[in-house]
């Protein structure tokens, strides 16, 4: 179907059609409206979104990037930043990195090619001279997650070393005195940093040293739960593990059970991420819940506001606020 099909319907012009789809009613009537709306219904007639993006200079659509759509943290923010586009008339284009850097450059070349209005960006962290391109050339983009160099760049990140430092603090403070920290050994990544800073401020808090710090890092791709049983061999006095994202959690609790070791009894876990099936784990999984649906919400409406704004913001991360959920698997349940 046509404009020119609604205009024929309506028995009025194609002029006529083309106001009202703008919603420019100076020279219609309310009877006229009714008639080409009534037609727009009955002809099922949809907008050219193309030709409208190109006469607008819009096509309403945002681009996202992330960096690893395995994580289930990931479809929280998802929903946050979908909801939030929807709410406001704009669809969603995703793409994911993999953590790949030279995927990352391409994908960011096909949301430009496409023309999305604007552009999320979880990313690997690995092109610096991009990022800053981007920024320099005022591309309308947002960080999520995980923070960049640029001091010019929008961002939405969750105070990783406050929530690291209160799941920490936490064991500590209920009687735990070797707690491991395990993350991803990934020296780009602002997220691994901050939550072993979380780690070492808990530990200096507590009145302990450097010398008790106990770092496990793993490496992506490799056989990771094999590594941590060698890893809780070779220390065998760790009472608890701190683990700062989710797929490491599991591969944590795989290589406690396979070592027929009790949770929380002999090893106590606090996780990074609060998932939907955290509390049906056994035994329940003690967590820090990242706001992930508002990080999505607010990413989203700050890429919109950057680009229909008639003057544009000045540059701000937005930092979000991490909480500890605590069940069984801690060992250290507060009575009430």
């Amino acid at each position: 179907m046509t404009i020119g099909d609604v205009a024929k319907k309506a028995n009025v012009s194609k002029t006529t059609v083309s106001r009202i789809l703008n919603e420019n009613y100076a020279h219609t009537t309310a009877e006229t409206r009714e008639k080409v709306l009534m037609a727009i219904k009955e002809l099922e007639y949809r907008p050219n979104a193309l030709a409208k993006g190109l006469k607008s200079m819009r096509t309403n659509v945002i681009g996202i990037m992330l960096s690893n759509l395995k994580n289930p943290f990931w479809s929280t923010v998802l929903e946050g930043v979908e909801d939030t586009c929807r709410e406001l008339g704009y669809n969603l284009m995703i793409c994911n990195s993999n953590e790949n850097p030279e995927m990352e450059e391409e994908f960011i070349k096909e949301f430009q090619m496409r023309q999305v209005d604007g552009v999320i960006i979880n990313p690997t962290c690995k092109n610096p001279d991009l990022y800053d391109k981007l920024i320099d050339q005022n591309y309308p983009m947002v960080i999520v997650n995980r923070r960049i160099q640029n001091e010019n760049a929008y961002g939405v990140v969750v105070d990783n070393v406050k929530g690291a430092y209160i799941a920490v603090n936490h064991l500590l403070k209920y009687g735990r005195k070797r707690v491991a920290v395990s993350l991803f050994k990934n020296p780009f990544v602002s997220t691994w940093k901050e939550r072993l800073e979380g780690y070492k401020k808990a530990f200096l808090a507590n009145g302990f040293t450097e010398a008790d710090y106990i770092i496990m890092e793993l490496e992506e791709g490799k056989d990771q739960k094999e590594y941590i049983k060698r890893f809780l061999r070779k220390h065998p006095d760790i009472d608890a593990i701190f683990s700062t994202n989710t797929m490491v959690t599991l591969e944590v609790i795989g290589a406690i059970k396979d070592m027929n070791l009790k949770i929380p009894e002999q090893i106590a876990i606090v996780s990074y991420d609060e998932t939907i099936w955290s509390k049906y784990l056994d035994p329940p999984l003690t967590t820090i819940r990242q706001p992930g649906y508002q990080m999505g919400q607010r990413a989203a409406q700050s890429l919109i506001d950057l680009f229909q704004s008639k003057s544009k913001p000045l540059p701000a991360t937005v930092v979000l606020e991490p909480e500890l959920i605590v069940r069984i698997s801690c060992g250290a349940i507060p009575k009430t």
